[in-house]
């Protein structure tokens, strides 16, 4: 690496490629800036994660207390209380969220009435635009006890049920709610996959006597593999991160038990509390944790298949 760093072949190179697209690298320049300045500029502040952070003091003047706020987060009353709230309210959008914008795809693949075909993908859009605070006052308003669920629920004789007040609803609802904000969104990436496969494998299916199913399943879910896999692997990624503004727009001290998660925790002793250095440890742990998980499914991606993110 120290080699082709230093190899003036290579910066040659590189200026004759800045030059002749210019542009290309123009446009880039915003999203590398963004990252600088908001992802990689901020991680000069995680050092308050081994300090006693002190605002009037300033990062470096405040004092070096080591690993003092990790061992006072693991040895917590609510550290297995958010680790496993945090980790089942991803793995349910994983096993519901995630086959279901890959079947959403597969059965739009199979509409051929093109009319029909964009009514549909526009109605299962549309969610995904809809801000998450909207999203938030819509279940508010639809699962209060005098809302619109529970008079359809009356009228089947069933009393009201407080669904935001009662904690063994609340993932339910959490997961049900992302899947119909993001199915139709998620999609497209699939549909788009479906495209590029070579329409010769279908035929030559066809001419082998197999139907619309096992088409499906020998050349369509084939073809679509290795975006399944790179976008599962990203998942993975996100396993330790829960969409903070959601649950605190839904959760209340009722559902704590089975709606604080890991980023709301951090939301209430950082901001609230103003305990910037006991939040920083946690969140340094939740990022470690999710980097620690992207890799290993690299791994055993790249182990078990030709598809790896790197």
């Amino acid at each position: 690496m120290s080699k082709n760093v230093g190899n003036p072949a290579l910066l040659q190179t590189i200026k004759t490629d800045m030059k002749r697209h210019w542009g290309v690298y123009l446009m880039a320049l915003p999203v590398l800036a963004y990252y600088i300045i908001f992802h990689y500029g901020p991680m000069y502040g995680l050092q308050i994660a081994f300090k006693d952070f002190q605002p009037s003091d300033g990062i470096w003047g405040s004092t070096w207390v080591g690993f003092k706020h990790f061992e006072s987060f693991f040895n917590g009353i609510y550290f297995w209380r958010l680790i496993t709230n945090t980790v089942l309210l991803n793995l349910y959008e994983l096993l519901f969220g995630f086959p279901a914008a890959i079947i959403l795809a597969l059965l739009l693949n199979e509409i051929r009435k093109s009319s029909f075909k964009r009514i549909v993908q526009s109605i299962s859009y549309l969610p995904h635009f809809i801000s998450i605070v909207v999203v938030a006052g819509m279940m508010v308003d639809f699962l209060s006890r005098t809302g619109l669920v529970n008079q359809l629920l009356g009228s089947f004789g069933i009393q009201p049920i407080d669904f935001l007040m009662e904690e063994g609803w609340f993932r339910f609802l959490y997961v049900s709610s992302g899947v119909w904000q993001g199915v139709g969104w998620g999609s497209i990436i699939y549909l788009a996959a479906i495209s590029g496969i070579d329409p010769t494998l279908y035929e030559a299916a066809r001419i082998d006597g197999a139907g619309r199913w096992r088409q499906t399943l020998n050349v369509t879910l084939p073809g679509i593999m290795p975006t399944i896999i790179i976008l599962l692997i990203l998942q993975m990624g996100n396993m330790m991160s829960v969409g903070s503004e959601k649950v605190l727009l839904l959760y209340n001290p009722l559902t704590y038990s089975t709606a604080d998660v890991i980023s709301t925790y951090v939301y209430r002793k950082g901001v609230l509390e103003a305990s910037y250095s006991f939040t920083a440890a946690v969140g340094l742990f939740n990022s470690i944790i999710s980097f620690i998980l992207i890799v290993a499914a690299n791994k055993i991606s790249k182990r078990f298949s030709e598809t790896k993110l790197w």
